[in-house]
Parts: structure tokens; C-alpha cells; sequence
């Protein structure tokens, strides 16, 4: 199974303060990754550094045998690694049909990407002419994320897509994003809702001050009682 992505010694500096320090990880090809630890620990920044939102002050970020540490982030867009960050990544002026098509545009991915998403959430088929701003937050929560899954990246970044929603709207979420990873889709995710992104994983990354401190499988993970002890029984 090859490398999708590999991050190599990454650090990142914020206005003098180290928020990574020669942070390593490899994603394979159709699997899903999970980059645990506590807060502050670097994950959201290390999701910004590999879709170019933040310029990393050494190290490289490899995506598909490339090195893309230094492009633009629309064009780390365009090959294949979309971002959903934390807090809902919609356009709130567009009605809810609107911000799917622009999933599918320019793309041939066979797929009635409005049709799709009512089938993975059911909650957004009487809401496809209503503006995306004025859903609940969970229902924002389920077109970023169908958004996303449904305009078949080659890599999928996702940041707490849990913050803030109910267990009901969290469980349906990571039950798409499941549906996804058995289908073949990569995945590296950051999370605070710890058990449910280890049911999700192959392999975990834990981080914190910036460094990664383990790595294995979450079954590992969990059993040497490493997890417990940096995210307090997670």
C-alpha cells in the first residue's frame, strides 16, 4: 500500500511561537488516519500546512510523490486534497442545491451530487432551495461534509467535525464518512471525539506540543493505555 501522503520533519513557527517541530506522518493510499491529541497539541495547524493555508518554516509535504510545501492552496486544491476545517465550510449565501453542484463542477464524477446527499442525510432533501446560512448547525455540519465527500477527493482533510453537535447529528456524520472509507476514500482527521474516530482509523497519530509522541494502530494505542494518559481516557 503506497504513501498518499507524507509529511517529512514539518515545523511551522506563528509569529516566533513553535507550533510544530519536525512533525512526521505518512498517510497510504485508502486508508483512514486519525491525528489525536490535546488541545494545542498542532493538529488543526498541521491540516493548514498540507492544503497550503499556513507556509511551513522547514520540512516537506510529498502528496502523491510531489512536493506541494510551497504552492498555492487553490492549486493543492486541484490536485486532489480538500480541506473541511473546523466551524462549517459552506457558502451561506447559496441555497443548499447551489453549494452541492459546486461540488461536481468541472468534475465527471457520475454522480447526482444533490440526490447523493439526501441520500447520506436525509435532513438536507426538504432544505435544497433554502440559503445554506440559515440551517442549524448541524445541518451546515452535514453539507460540508457531503460537500466533501461527494466531490471525491484523493485525499479528504477533516477538522472537528463534531464541534459543537449533538451525539445524534455526530454519530450520522462519521456514518457517511465510514460509508466513504469502506469505498476507498483517504482519509486524515483531526478529532476531539476521540472513540469514534478510533472505530474510523487504521492507523493513529498522536501529537502534542507540536511533536508526534506515538504512532500505531488505535487497538495498540488503546491497549498500551498511551491514548488515556495525553487525552485523559479519550
Amino acid at each position: 500500500m503506497g504513501a498518499l501522503l507524507e509529511l517529512d520533519r514539518l515545523t511551522v513557527s506563528y509569529g516566533g511561537l513553535r507550533a510544530l517541530s519536525d512533525v512526521s506522518l505518512v498517510v497510504p493510499e485508502g486508508t483512514v488516519v486519525a491525528l489525536l491529541g490535546p488541545n494545542g497539541a498542532g493538529k488543526s495547524t498541521t491540516l493548514r500546512t498540507i492544503s497550503g493555508l499556513i507556509p511551513p518554516e522547514s520540512g516537506h509535504v510529498v502528496f502523491e510523490g510531489r512536493r506541494i510545501e510551497h504552492l498555492a492552496p487553490f492549486r493543492i486544491a486541484r490536485a486532489g486534497i480538500l480541506h473541511v476545517p473546523e466551524g462549517r465550510g459552506i457558502f451561506p449565501s447559496l441555497t443548499v442545491q447551489a453549494n452541492l453542484e459546486m461540488a461536481s463542477y468541472g468534475l465527471n464524477i457520475g454522480v447526482d451530487v444533490p440526490a447523493e446527499a439526501a441520500r447520506l442525510f436525509p435532513a438536507l432533501e426538504s432544505r435544497m432551495a433554502q440559503f445554506a446560512g440559515t440551517l442549524s448547525g448541524g445541518e451546515q455540519q452535514m453539507l460540508a461534509l457531503a460537500r466533501a465527500l461527494l466531490s471525491k477527493p484523493k485525499l479528504l482533510l477533516l477538522d472537528e467535525i463534531s464541534m459543537g453537535l449533538a451525539p445524534i447529528i455526530v454519530n450520522q456524520l462519521f456514518a457517511a464518512v465510514k460509508e466513504m472509507a469502506v469505498a476507498g476514500a483517504t482519509v486524515l482527521i483531526v478529532e476531539q471525539y476521540v472513540q469514534a474516530a478510533l472505530e474510523l482509523a487504521d492507523y493513529v497519530y498522536l501529537l502534542d506540543k507540536g511533536r508526534v509522541v506515538d504512532l500505531g494502530e488505535p487497538a495498540d494505542m488503546q491497549e498500551t493505555g498511551v491514548l488515556a494518559s495525553y487525552l485523559g481516557g479519550g
